[in-house]
């Protein structure tokens, strides 16, 4: 049987998660670096063990609004397969095992705004819906000026 870890984390009122390969860390919200003029969705940098990292707001992403920022908010520093990123989140607390068995694959996939969406994890009381990291930031429009920006400045 495969087991997969994932982070489980909120934005709005839904549950979502990576797989823990993907996951570098979970840090506080601290001072974001704000830069001018960069995509809707991206609230600034961040230094995380030395490296900048761009801070991409799951708020914006998902439903086109500003997070309510409070304790409970948090930063994911993920790892793509190009490029480390941080998202801002909602009460990021939890790992935990799925099984291959509880994982239903879903249509939205097959929309462009959405193909990041990889399956849903159906457990007893909830679903979580499931991040492909590299899908979604690929995803993201003009994702590719941050990415080269940022890895100028490394």
């Amino acid at each position: 049987m495969n087991v997969s870890k994932l982070v489980v984390f909120r934005t709005g009122n839904e549950e979502y998660g990576i797989p823990i390969e993907h996951v570098i860390s979970i840090e506080k919200l601290e001072d974001i670096n704000t830069i001018p003029n960069m995509p809707f969705y991206m609230k600034g940098v961040v230094k995380v063990r030395g490296e900048l990292i761009p801070v991409l707001d799951t708020y914006q992403i998902f439903y086109h609004q500003n997070i309510p920022i409070d304790n409970d908010v948090k930063l994911i520093v993920i790892q793509s397969d190009e490029i480390s990123a941080a998202l801002i989140v909602k009460e990021a607390k939890e790992i935990i095992d799925i099984e291959e068995s509880q994982l239903k694959t879903i249509a939205v996939g097959a929309f462009q705004s959405t193909k990041y969406f990889s399956a849903v994890a159906s457990l007893e009381e909830r679903l979580i819906t499931i991040i492909n990291p590299n899908l979604l930031l690929e995803s993201l429009d003009n994702f590719a000026i941050v990415k080269e920006e940022m890895m100028s400045h490394q």
